[in-house]
């Protein structure tokens, strides 16, 4: 494949969240932090945000009239259109030996409240063209500093997220115990664990963060924990078939057959199993033995499948 190269047109920061950014001529990086003085550094995978050039190139063509940091984008790139950068593509900037590095870690972001653009304009493009990344190595870059992509290694260690539904959990009522026991077996079993996250049962949110967890993380494995029951409240099969680009039945069905073999209870288990984009998303029951127990079925034949979704391997049949 062709290596990608671009150049940084504009670095913008701010000392506020929420607010139009400065455009500067340098900055520096800090490893593991973000830019120095800007409100987005920090300990998350959100450090540094950058837009392609052309796409606000075309946004001001239809009259929106910004300049740069207006979008309260870090970094404006030109000759790489950043959004179709896969996550884990790193940006080396800069000249010489020690370039600052950064990892694409989300593309895109949710919208809570209309910016003045918006308002304006009636459509923002930092929520669909906006790419978030994190710093890795630091150092100085300046404005004009040329830089080079490096795509993901295909063999890198799978990512999975965590999604846990519990009303009492999410509000500190009781201490959520399935999600650090599906980070610790996840984990024990080769996997980078980038998010767990602890979300009262609505189907709303629900479908907000498996959305954002495979479109804009593309995380390779999504596992939820809870709402699969009888309940009013257990909404979670419902919203993961309805955000499924394709079913993949088996491995509920396993599921399924395998705790049956424990408790005659697992037939009233409506957990499913589906694909979207190039992640797999798999609904487990809402306890930590229950958790424990099914990871433990499951975990073994998902090797191959999530190579597929990456398109490091083809489908095989055997005679």
């Amino acid at each position: 494949m062709k290596q990608l190269t671009g150049e940084i047109r504009a670095i913008c920061v701010s000392e506020k969240r929420g607010v139009e950014k400065t455009e500067v001529e340098q900055a520096t990086f800090i490893e593991g932090e973000g830019i120095q003085g800007d409100a987005h550094a920090g300990k998350w995978h959100r450090q540094v945000s950058m837009l392609s050039g052309y796409r606000v190139d075309e946004f001001n063509r239809r009259g929106a009239d910004v300049k740069n940091g207006d979008f309260g984008e870090n970094l404006i790139i030109d000759g790489v259109d950043c959004v179709k950068l896969p996550v884990g593509s790193v940006l080396s900037i800069g000249e010489g030996d020690n370039p600052v590095r950064i990892r694409v870690t989300q593309k895109g972001k949710e919208c809570h409240t209309h910016c003045n653009i918006y308002k304006r304009m009636g459509e923002c493009i930092m929520p669909h063209q906006g790419t978030f990344t994190e710093v890795l190595t630091g150092g100085t870059i300046k404005k004009g500093d040329k830089f080079s992509v490096e795509y993901p290694d295909i063999n890198r260690p799978f990512q999975a997220a965590v999604i846990v539904l519990s009303d009492k959990a999410s509000v500190g009522q009781r201490e959520d115990l399935s999600g650090p026991k599906a980070k610790e077996i996840l984990e024990k079993n080769g996997y980078e664990v980038i998010e767990t996250v602890v979300i009262p049962d609505d189907t709303k949110r629900l479908k907000m963060e498996l959305i954002r967890l495979s479109d804009g993380r593309e995380a390779d494995l999504i596992i939820t924990s809870g709402g699969t029951g009888f309940s009013f409240r257990d909404g979670t099969p419902e919203v993961t078939m309805d955000i499924a680009d394709r079913n993949a039945p088996g491995i509920a069905e396993y599921i399924r057959m395998k705790s049956l073999e424990i408790t005659d209870r697992a037939m009233l288990t409506r957990g499913a199993s589906v694909i979207r984009g190039n992640s797999l998303i798999v609904n487990l029951p809402g306890s930590p033995k229950a958790v424990e127990e099914c990871l433990g079925f499951i975990l073994p034949g998902l090797d191959h499948g999530i190579k597929v979704l990456r398109g490091g391997v083809s489908e095989c049949a055997r005679q």
